[in-house]
């Protein structure tokens, strides 16, 4: 069963290097979408992968989005809801990313 540690913490972005300040919730960065392989479960920072999860795809859930993320060492994926303070257009562009041209 997969358990939720709230961890309240901000950080810069390793890959577009935008400071984001975290509420306990945040996994991404709200600017380019792009996450860090630190949970084995939510929140708990146990992983030593430390991979960067790029944002893969995103569909529409009820109101909300889904971003899917892969992480570019050890390919797990990862689904994640997106926040209202995620970039609007980073999400339309990777609605419209065609896989098979992207290699994804």
């Amino acid at each position: 069963m997969k358990r939720f540690t709230k961890t309240v913490e901000d950080f810069t972005c390793a890959h577009c290097g935008a400071h984001v300040s975290g509420n306990g919730y945040t996994n991404h960065c709200p600017h380019c979408l792009y996450s860090r392989h630190v949970d084995n479960n939510p929140g708990d920072r146990e992983s030593k992968c430390g991979g960067m999860m790029k944002p893969i795809s995103v569909e529409k859930a009820g109101e909300d989005f889904i971003i899917t993320h892969k992480c570019e060492k050890c390919g797990k994926t990862i689904r994640q809801h997106t926040t209202p303070d995620d970039d609007i257009d980073m999400i339309i562009a990777l609605s419209v990313i065609d896989p098979f041209i992207f290699g994804i």
